[in-house]
């Protein structure tokens, strides 16, 4: 299929597949390695000529007449972009689109200091989450609700814990993500950030001079509204401030840096394990330290871009943009071509308030489909044990045979090989895909998740080599876990929807991790009991396994694309999808990478679709 054909299998957005979105009406399909799908964009279907009298009329009807130079060029640039012998393109563009394209990783200052807020928004997540990690050696005992079986009210202590651990989950699922919306139509991206921050700076303090575990659960509750606000939106301005080339890896940053802030909240437990009774005090406590330089580095930020122009401010927009990009013409690009698009998705939207983008996330066929991958890698993430880890690692190490003191010393092992094994996914994640990375590590999570649970079987005899062996399990998960499912659970939610649904899309793809987190903590507790730590383990390889055959239905791979053309791969229905994932792309990867069988050609999805929609009409 040419770039000039029609797409009969696209689907209409965001009708019924009656009339075709402009943006997806030709898309042109090349073989290519993980069955990335390149999209022409709606400036194609347009005569030069009229695409730079169009960008000069934006720039002087916008406030940018002065630069409407720069956005003719900008849209000529954007309608063929591997076009340098445009006749408008001085020596001086051409170098910079060369060197954009040889050198990915040199972006602009202030796109590495954007990333660093969202690096620090992302650490006060990790910290929150393994402060009471350590606090859970302690803190029952304090507050008298550590009795153990079979002593009567030991199920109902077990209970207690699971909820204040999972509070801050609770209320994020609840009510977090859902404001997170409104506050960033009031407030901007940074706004938020800022005020999602006071929030994560009073509520840790507030947990350490608690006095009864009621209001230990209260703060903890109140703790989750900043938290599940703040966790939908920096993975949003991380998308929206970066590059196309590497919106993965900066994306992915948010994964990193929360491993960071777990590897610094379990030192942080490990320093002040031996300060006493106050030590789970300050374990908890201690996680508003990163959210102190958050609130005030974060308005030296540029405003997401996109943002400002989805509130009308173009003139603030190019701005921002000029901060984010190399030179004005690349600022231009970039900034035109997202208003093109974004005026589609407008145009074509069922409208644009608060209950119509939450609905369209479950009636439009296309958004839905971005909903349930949204949904599949975020509830991945829970479904493959990590939080309990998170979570219980001391306790769980405590139940192999480690010393409190050791659980603790382990938990800082787990913490810093989450950190470590995160890298390897900044690199991976624009060149080898995101749906490969899920594919090829949860197989390996699986059996170190079953391999775990059956290393608690060692009698106590040879406890040595139990905790050993536990150890050593989890961690070589936790390896694989920080390639794959780690850095994408927050990443695919983050680009696979449209600007117009972007809050309400990553604020369901949050609840879904949030509220599942919150049943996690709630229950692991009394499940370690009841089933003992190898069915608790058993149990969480067996739901590993339910969420490979997820990813492999419901998450298209969508690196190589920008945002606003993202959601073009979920055009193809999602059982077609899975139809050809069975019958091209696994026959192919069979004979390509098991019989090494060099000559095997794989079929592009759309290719094949058009095609099995022609014979079906002449089968007709």
């Amino acid at each position: 299929m040419t770039a000039t054909e029609k797409s009969p299998h696209a689907e209409a957005y965001p009708g019924d597949g009656a009339d075709l979105k402009p943006s997806a009406q030709h898309v042109e399909v090349r073989p290519q390695p993980n069955n990335v799908i390149d999209i022409e964009n709606p400036l194609q279907r347009l005569p030069a000529a009229q695409v730079a009298a169009d960008a000069r009329a934006f720039a002087e009807s916008h406030g940018l007449g002065e630069h409407a130079d720069a956005f003719a060029k900008g849209a000529l640039v954007a309608r063929t972009p591997d076009d340098l012998t445009i006749s408008e393109l001085t020596d001086e563009d051409r170098a910079a689109l060369t060197f954009e394209k040889e050198h990915k990783w040199r972006c602009t200052p202030q796109v590495y200091f954007a990333a660093l807020i969202c690096a620090l928004g992302a650490a006060t997540e990790g910290w929150d989450i393994v402060g009471s990690n350590g606090a859970n050696l302690s803190f029952p005992v304090e507050f008298g609700i550590a009795r153990q079986r079979p002593e009567p009210g030991a199920s109902r202590d077990e209970w207690i814990v699971g909820l204040i651990n999972s509070a801050p989950y609770l209320a994020a699922a609840m009510v977090g993500v859902w404001i997170s919306d409104p506050l960033n139509n009031w407030l901007g991206r940074r706004g938020l950030i800022f005020v999602t921050g006071l929030g994560l700076i009073a509520t840790p303090i507030g947990m350490a001079f608690t006095r009864r575990w009621e209001q230990l659960l209260a703060v903890r509750l109140l703790m989750g509204i900043p938290y599940g606000a703040k966790a939908a939106t920096v993975s949003v301005y991380a998308a929206e401030i970066a590059p196309t080339a590497i919106r993965g890896a900066v994306t992915i940053g948010w994964q990193l840096w929360v491993t960071f802030g777990i590897f610094i909240g379990t030192a942080s437990n490990v320093i002040v394990k031996d300060t006493g009774r106050i030590a789970w005090r300050l374990q908890l406590g201690s996680a508003f330290i990163p959210s102190v330089p958050l609130i005030f580095l974060v308005w030296l930020a540029p405003e997401s871009p996109r943002w400002l122009m989805k509130k009308g401010r173009y003139p603030a927009a190019f701005a921002a943009f000029c901060r984010l990009r190399r030179t004005p013409l690349l600022a231009a690009r970039d900034m035109y071509y997202s208003h093109v698009l974004y005026e589609e998705e407008v145009a074509l939207a069922r409208g644009t308030s608060y209950w119509s983008r939450l609905t369209d996330l479950f009636t439009v066929p296309r958004i839905r489909r971005a909903s349930l991958g949204a949904f599949t890698t975020m509830i991945g993430q829970q479904l493959c044990g990590i939080n309990v880890i998170s979570f219980y690692s001391s306790t769980v190490f405590r139940e192999g045979g480690y010393t409190d003191d050791q659980a603790l010393y382990a938990s800082l092992g787990f913490g810093a090989l989450n950190f470590a094994f995160c890298i390897p996914a900044l690199f991976l994640v624009d060149t080898f895909g995101r749906r490969s990375l899920l594919l090829s590590t949860f197989p390996f999570m699986t059996l170190f998740l079953l391999l775990t649970g059956l290393a608690f079987l060692v009698p106590d005899e040879q406890a040595k080599t139990r905790t050993s062996l536990v150890a050593a399990f989890i961690y070589i998960y936790t390896a694989f876990y920080s390639v794959g499912e780690g850095p994408i659970a927050f990443l695919y939610p983050a680009e696979v929807f449209p600007t117009v649904h972007r809050e309400q899309g990553m604020a369901w793809g949050v609840w879904a991790n949030n509220f599942f987190a919150s049943l996690l903590g709630l229950t692991f507790p009394s499940l370690l009991r009841g089933l003992t730590p190898v069915g608790a383990f058993c149990l969480y390889a067996g739901l590993n396994t339910l969420a490979l055959s997820w990813v492999w239905c419901f998450v298209p791979e969508t690196k190589g694309l920008t945002l606003e053309e993202i959601d073009q791969v979920f055009s193809v229905p999602t059982r077609h999808f899975v139809r050809y994932e069975t019958t091209q792309w696994l026959p192919w990867w069979f004979r390509r990478y098991v019989l090494f069988d060099r000559t095997a050609h794989l079929v592009p999805l759309l290719e094949w679709e058009t095609d099995r929609e022609a014979k079906a009409r002449g089968a007709a």
